[in-house]
């Protein structure tokens, strides 16, 4: 498997293009892996994402084994812990709440984290606006007024789900400092793939050889894996960190989208209020200049 020609030659898109193509692609992803979950269930899905994505990433890096220290594999096997993790709790989430309000919830996790860590009195009135974005998104305010919100086990396992991506966020930089390229993350996937796989084959059985569940989850690994990395990967070298970090930002309203068209699922206006809340606070806080930072990739929320 090569990368696509985009990747290897920046020439049909420019940098900005490749992280906004990245973006979509991933929700995309995500909102089609939505449709795995009926079949296959959580496990079932995450396991089937992992295993497809972990082989089309190590087809592309061919990452070297011979000569990796104890120190690498501690890397990557934690990487592997944050990254199934994640995995888990998002689709998990999926389950129970449109793709929209599961990946604006999610995306508050590496949001706060940010402004912790910079602890400027912008950022954290930034986190106070998506928190109050956060709030919309849920529904919290119609339960106030004697309506009903979004599944609060729901909110929960998205709200997990950030979390770990917060845990992605920290191993991912410590896997870049041993490991090259795609080399780290295929690693990472196809660990992920072995420890879930006998748990997906368990709840999911024959169904995940379905020729139409394998149609959608290579899609989905496409998707959400294999296209956004080699984007990402050639852009980096041609962005600031503060623009890739707004360019990013734009994750929840793209789940909205994805959401909308793929799956039909259409969100009030105080929901997609919020969810401009969340991508506001997000562009002021990613765009802030960190020295040394390099932003999380878009894998989470896939």
């Amino acid at each position: 498997m090569s990368l696509p020609r985009t990747a290897r030659t920046g020439s049909d898109l420019g940098p900005v293009g490749m992280v906004l193509a990245a973006v979509v692609s991933v929700q995309v992803g995500g909102a089609f892996a939505a449709t795995l979950l009926p079949t296959v269930g959580v496990v079932g899905t995450t396991a089937l994402r992992l295993t497809l994505a972990g082989l089309l990433l190590v087809a592309a890096a061919r990452p070297t084994l011979r000569g990796r220290s104890a120190a690498d594999w501690r890397a990557v096997a934690a990487f592997a812990v944050a990254m199934t993790a994640m995995n888990l709790f998002f689709y998990a989430s999926l389950d129970r709440l449109p793709i929209g309000v599961a990946v604006t919830i999610e995306f508050t996790g590496p949001l706060v984290m940010s402004a912790v860590l910079s602890r400027t009195r912008r950022d954290l009135l930034a986190v106070a606006a998506a928190a109050t974005g956060v709030v919309l998104v849920s529904g919290a305010w119609a339960v106030v007024a004697g309506g009903q919100g979004v599944d609060p086990l729901g909110a929960l396992l998205a709200a997990l789900a950030g979390a770990c991506w917060c845990g992605y966020i920290l191993t991912s930089a410590r896997v870049g400092r041993h490991f090259t390229g795609l080399d780290g993350v295929a690693l990472a996937m196809v660990l992920g793939a072995l420890v879930l796989a006998p748990a997906g084959i368990a709840t999911a059985g024959s169904t995940l050889l379905d020729p139409h569940v394998l149609l959608v989850g290579l899609g989905v690994s496409l998707a959400s894996s294999a296209v956004p990395y080699s984007l990402e990967l050639v852009a980096l070298r041609r962005l600031a960190p503060g623009v890739f970090g707004v360019l990013l930002s734009l994750e929840p309203a793209a789940a909205a989208a994805a959401g909308a068209v793929v799956l039909g699922q259409g969100l009030r206006g105080p929901q997609l209020l919020g969810i401009a809340l969340v991508v506001a606070a997000s562009i002021i806080v990613m765009s802030r200049p960190r020295r040394g930072a390099r932003p999380a990739g878009a894998e989470p929320g896939a």
